[in-house]
């Protein structure tokens, strides 16, 4: 035994660190909650009054107003579609008492394809079917036979639920929830995609060394593998489970259109400001107990530290937007179907943030423009096909727009194959199988040649 010195570097994450990036993560409805729970342990903090709810209505019913008034014809006709879809008699915030649910949505998202009438059917059932966290976990036999129908069908019915938002939705199991999620999003995720297919439980348990062992490869890519798997939702029905309380999903962010220019306005006013209390601002100065200073200058120092992450998220968030805007700006113009390969690596090189970061920024937050809204991971978009051409690397969604176009300019009396699409694909230097034709043309809800061709006899 003997006594030695050593030195060595430790990185230790303050408390100020911790509550800092938990505040950048929250939505904004979440950040309004947390401002409210912490008014009520806080004394210090003096939220600002809220307006009536009819008062409330005004005011976001304004904001709408203005933002349609000043923006391009675009988004006008968005707003009469929105208007005449659902019946709201002059007055956009009045939807029904219980609020769209999960349901509601998918069957909103399902109606932009044209399906069959038994189609429809198992559709229906399938998403009448989904549990609390958006799971489908009956048997797939035992489906079919009650729908009288085969399991490939069912499967099928199911891959095209798989297909919406939120990402994850009508998966089976953690691990298919997962998946999916992954193959929406970065395209360097094969070792993510090798850990959450067999390794799942060894995450759960930290064993880093195991993973990298079995698979490898260094601890260090296990580490970054395992930090993206963290950021994906294991419960995609999650943000749904209190719309009976919720009129709307509410925009964290909105891009709209000024003057020729796309233009970012966070959404902070749904959360409250708020101030230190003069009271016990005063009281600090003053008060000889020791205490009692003691603890208002801890007080104090909290709610600063508060105002200072959420001007923080505010500013990081403004950053994260701008790129997106910018790297996906065919898809403001033109709309879904036109989205670009992006990652969160790309956003992190150019904002000069840390991956984790731009996750914790994106995570449960949601995107209004004209188009819909969007979660802010819908566009982080994989490469589905890497162009040798010089055209540009294509995401599943243009490549599925390429197929819509060709299916939508074929002989009506004599449609197209898979392979034939696969070729045509191949004409406009679009490599793809046609195996991934159908599977595409599958999760689009468009029929096979056989249901196109007896569609228009």
């Amino acid at each position: 035994m003997d006594i030695t010195l050593e030195m060595t570097q430790k990185q230790i994450i303050s408390q100020n660190m911790i509550q800092s990036m938990e505040i950048l993560q929250l939505s904004t409805l979440e950040l309004d909650n947390y401002l409210e729970k912490l008014a009520m342990e806080n004394p210090v903090i003096q939220l600002e009054e809220k307006s009536g709810e009819e008062d409330q209505k005004s005011i976001d019913a304004q904001r709408k107003l203005d933002w349609l008034a000043s923006t391009d014809q675009q988004n006008r006709v968005y707003y009469s579609t929105d208007m005449d879809m659902d019946d709201m008699e002059n007055n956009w915030h009045d939807i029904n008492e219980e609020g769209e649910d999960l349901r509601e949505y998918l069957h909103a998202q399902l109606l932009s394809n044209k399906y069959s009438a038994r189609e429809q059917e198992i559709l229906q059932y399938l998403v009448e079917s989904l549990n609390e966290n958006g799971y489908f976990t009956e048997d797939i036999n035992d489906t079919a036979d009650y729908l009288n129908t085969d399991a490939e069908t069912v499967t099928r019915m199911l891959e095209i639920i798989q297909s919406l938002d939120p990402a994850g939705i009508g998966a089976r199991n953690l691990s298919e929830c997962l998946l999916i999620q992954l193959r929406r999003g970065d395209t360097e995720s094969e070792l993510a995609e090798e850990i959450v297919t067999n390794y799942l439980n060894e995450l759960a348990k930290q064993h880093m060394k195991i993973i990298a062992s079995r698979l490898s490869v260094s601890t260090e890519e296990v580490r970054r593998a395992c930090e993206l798997i963290r950021s994906l939702n294991p419960k995609p029905a999650n943000a749904f489970s209190d719309r009976r309380r919720l009129n709307y999903v509410t925009p964290d962010v909105v891009v709209v259109k000024l003057d020729g220019e796309f233009q970012i306005l966070i959404n902070d006013y749904q959360y409250p400001k708020f101030s230190i209390d003069k009271y016990y601002a005063n009281l600090v100065k003053t008060t000889t107990d020791t205490a009692t200073k003691k603890y208002l200058q801890e007080k104090i120092q909290q709610a600063r530290n508060v105002q200072e992450s959420i001007q923080t998220r505010s500013s990081t968030l403004m950053k994260v937007m701008k790129e997106i805007v910018e790297r996906q700006l065919d898809f403001f113009v033109r709309g879904p179907g036109y989205k670009k390969p992006m990652r969160l690596a790309d956003i992190a090189e150019t904002v000069k943030l840390h991956e984790s970061t731009i996750s914790r920024t994106m995570s449960s937050k949601y995107l209004q423009c004209s188009w819909g809204v969007f979660p802010l991971n819908y566009f982080l978009t994989s490469v589905a096909v890497h162009d040798a051409a010089g055209g540009g690397d294509k995401t599943k969604d243009q490549v599925k727009a390429r197929i819509q176009e060709i299916i939508d300019k074929e002989n009506k009396n004599k449609p197209y194959s898979d392979d034939a699409i696969s070729k045509e694909l191949a004409r406009q230097d679009i490599k793809i199988s046609r195996r991934t034709v159908n599977k595409y043309r599958t999760e689009m809800g468009i029929p096979d040649k056989s249901g196109r061709g007896s569609a228009n006899e």
